[in-house]
């Protein structure tokens, strides 16, 4: 998928001025935010605090292990029937999954939602070798009709209203006018039960992989995600290699965090393990299914200082959270990953240089840590980022060079006085509401501050003047 990273600040300028977005994603970032609340701290503060300790030890004791880890969740997924492949990049991964759909001679594929087939762009690559794709979850459907990408790591369509899927479901799909919510969603079901039996390869993620049992674990909230793995001949599950878990006590424990902390729920209403291939005793399934481990950029990671941020788990919190995001949507943010997430990950697995204006969005308010279930910090590697942005000079230089100026003042007392009483002067006699250029530049998109008439250290002075006194 392009990269727009760098075009953060003109997306989000447009974003702020549409009014479906300012309307749609602040009302369902909020419903997120409060049924996580509900549902996290159902059992009180302390169990729910103690559930997120919990799942974060668990992800850092998998990535403490995470070689040894997957070349356990190999062997046992082997021992299952699973065909394991290996993919170090996106067009190897690509590759893999064509030459699967040629050797079974796929015509139609459907696919359940998976973040890590929008990475790679799997859908044009399987559309450019003339294979029809069709996403199966609902969000991602409205989506792919309408010719956009997700906006929402768990909420595909939160920028939309409901007068916009109505719209697109009748112009892209043939549905009846309606504006019943129930008769759209019957609607795309009967559009997409055809697109079901018919289809020759399901492609799916996968939420864990438990290495202890060579199992892949889905969770989610549609029938769709069973039919896509049971349902076609061929199953593909493409999954990054930190979704590996130890056991499945741990699996447990996950699939418990996970749906509260994405939404609001103490479950979700599939929770699967996949096994393995069909059986001869078993009625459904896949006949063949293949796992493909996706790397793309995530090694490197692993051995960086960053590391920790390979323990999310997709779940969405960070972005129902973020300030930044309620305003702005997940489209602003210019590739697969939206959020105080995808502000780290994007310049992580795209390149600092394709995305050193995401660690600057962020007002740095410490919520996304604070509803991370594992316990991410998240606002820390932010300001870690934006000095790798400084230190490899992929910045604005006169951000820079006006910030190397501020330094040198802030090392000389009297200078910096001197300099807060003319700036002091010169704002009381000449009222500005922006700054000139180059200068403008910043008030383009902050409120210039009113300087008070005595600074901090002259009010402290005379305080203490007095206690004197």
């Amino acid at each position: 998928m392009k990269n727009n990273a760098n075009q953060f600040i003109q997306s989000a300028d447009e974003a702020l001025r549409d009014p479906d977005i300012q309307k749609a994603v602040p009302y369902g970032t909020k419903l997120g935010f409060d049924k996580r609340i509900s549902a996290m701290y159902e059992f009180g503060e302390e169990h729910g605090e103690a559930l997120r300790d919990e799942a974060s030890q668990i992800k850092r004791r998998t990535l403490a292990n995470l070689p040894a880890l997957l070349e356990e969740a190999e062997k046992n997924l082997l021992k299952n029937g699973f065909k394991v492949l290996w993919a170090k990049d996106e067009d190897e991964a690509n590759q893999l999954i064509l030459e699967i759909a040629e050797k079974h001679q796929v015509k139609l594929a459907v696919k359940s939602k998976s973040m890590a087939t929008e990475e790679i762009g799997v859908n044009e690559s399987l559309e450019a070798a003339g294979i029809e794709v069709v996403e199966t979850d609902l969000g991602e459907f409205i989506v792919q009709l309408a010719e956009e990408r997700p906006s929402h790591i768990v909420v595909p369509i939160v920028h939309k209203t409901k007068e916009s899927i109505q719209k697109t479901l009748e112009e892209k799909a043939g549905m009846p006018p309606t504006e019943d919510p129930l008769a759209m969603t019957r609607f795309a079901r009967a559009y997409l039960r055809e697109k079901f039996l018919k289809a020759d390869l399901g492609i799916s993620g996968a939420n864990f992989v438990v290495a202890e049992t060579g199992s892949i674990g889905l969770v989610m909230n549609e029938g769709n995600g069973r039919f896509v793995t049971s349902l076609p001949k061929v199953h593909i599950a493409l999954v990054g290699i930190e979704k590996v878990v130890a056991t499945l006590s741990e699996y447990a424990t996950l699939t418990q965090i996970l749906p509260r902390s994405a939404t609001g729920q103490t479950i979700t209403v599939y929770t699967n393990l996949i096994n393995g291939p069909k059986r001869p005793h078993e009625s459904d399934g896949a006949e063949e299914i293949y796992l493909i481990f996706l790397d793309n950029g995530r090694s490197e990671i692993y051995q960086s200082d960053y590391a920790e941020s390979l323990a999310c788990i997709r779940c969405g919190a960070c972005l129902n959270a973020c300030p930044v995001y309620d305003v702005t949507g997940g489209h602003a943010y210019g590739w697969v990953y939206p959020g105080p997430i995808g502000s780290v990950i994007t310049p992580l697995l795209q390149g600092l240089e394709n995305a050193h204006t995401l660690p600057y969005a962020c007002t740095l308010c410490g919520l996304c840590k604070d509803v991370c279930p594992v316990e991410i910090d998240l606002p820390h590697f932010l300001l870690n980022l934006r000095k790798d942005v400084v230190q490899t000079q992929k910045g604005n230089w006169m951000w820079s060079a006006g910030i190397a100026g501020w330094a040198w003042i802030m090392k000389h007392p009297k200078l910096y006085r001197w300099g807060g009483k003319a700036a002091a002067r010169v704002l009381s006699w000449i009222p500005l509401k922006e700054l000139p250029a180059p200068f403008n530049a910043w008030t383009d998109h902050h409120t210039l501050p009113t300087f008070a008439e005595k600074s901090f250290t002259e009010l402290w002075e005379e305080h203490k003047e007095g206690q004197n006194e």
